[in-house]
């Protein structure tokens, strides 16, 4: 097959994922006067016969809807958002294979195309990974939505990506060390994180996340404001101390390192923060005035504050004395 057959490609638009409506806090719900039971993901996740990784990618991927626990205990599954997944057509296994994510050997079986063959497509950026991980060797793990790699094998138009030649550019680009799987996986992390982001603060931490600190204090100036964004940003996984490599291999996966991606986070941030404003200004500390002091009798017999004595005219000490004994003795 001719190079010329397949149409170069650096990067391939993450697949949408579905939005479901919003469930209010349970503070909010009690206002509306309605009754909101539910679980935590522990006993979700037992309850819908899932792990609670899967849950957790389920929530991540808009799969199953969670409510607020404005008291600090996570997010919760209410018990109609249970009831209604398992009343669905398949369920549970229909469940299951939504959010079902596999390595690298699993995806290439799924495409039918030998490991390294899944490789070059990966980090051509033709599949998009959901999650990675480290394994016990500290190298990293890419996870890839099993339904997501059967529509990618059952579209015609992809033949040519699994069984023709890649052009000679693409392959140069690879030798080069063209890696697009992590740029790829911000972006669609970067979707999971506005899609639960239920306050215009939490959405312009979104897009902070990604971006390095630097490149955040250069846009927002005020550090009351930068540690605002602080307190709604992800927390990311913990890889152990943050000067071990793990730590460090994880921080550069979850920060845009192209200029084009940078820019256009950077870009997102500002207009969020306009937003953000405009709906509430960051908490600042309040200046305490301190109050003055009052003897106790003064505060108990009249309640306010007593009224300083006035300065006596008469003047003190020696000089005193003599201007007072002038004033006494007329001139003769």
């Amino acid at each position: 097959m001719s190079g010329n057959t397949i149409t170069p490609c650096t990067s391939r638009a993450v697949p949408a994922e579905p939005r479901l409506p919003t469930t209010p806090g349970f503070a909010a719900a009690a206002a509306a006067g309605e009754t909101v039971r539910a679980l935590t993901l522990s006993r979700a996740a037992r309850e819908l016969h899932l792990t609670r990784k899967d849950l957790e990618l389920a929530v991540q991927l808009g799969r199953v809807r969670t409510v607020i626990d404005d008291g600090g205990g996570g997010r919760r599954v209410a018990r109609a958002e249970i009831d209604r997944l398992r009343a669905e057509k398949g369920y549970p296994e229909g469940l299951r294979e939504q959010v079902e994510a596999v390595g690298t050997t699993e995806a290439a079986k799924i495409l039918d195309v030998p490991v390294s063959r899944f490789m070059r497509l990966a980090r051509l950026g033709m599949v998009t990974p959901v999650a990675f991980h480290l394994n016990r060797y500290r190298a990293v793990v890419w996870l890839y939505l099993a339904v997501e790699l059967r529509q990618f094998a059952a579209d015609e138009t992809n033949t040519p990506w699994l069984k023709g030649r890649l052009p000679e550019e693409l392959r140069r680009q690879l030798e080069a060390g063209l890696d697009l799987r992590p740029r790829n996986w911000r972006g669609r992390h970067l979707g999971v994180l506005l899609r639960q982001a239920d306050d215009p603060w939490r959405r312009a931490a979104a897009p902070a996340s990604l971006l390095d600190p630097l490149q955040v204090a250069e846009i927002v100036r005020d550090p009351y404001e930068r540690a605002h964004l602080n307190r709604h940003r992800h927390t990311r996984p913990d890889h152990g101390a943050p000067d071990s490599p793990a730590a460090q291999l994880t921080l550069r996966i979850m920060t845009a390192d192209a200029p084009d991606e940078i820019e256009w986070l950077r870009t997102d941030l500002r207009q969020s923060l306009i937003e953000a404003r405009a709906h509430r200004l960051a908490p600042r500390p309040r200046r305490k005035v301190p109050a003055p002091t009052v003897p106790e009798n003064t505060r108990r017999s009249t309640g306010r504050r007593p009224t300083p004595p006035k300065r006596s005219e008469k003047r003190r000490g020696f000089l005193g004395r003599l201007r007072r004994g002038s004033a006494r003795k007329p001139l003769t």
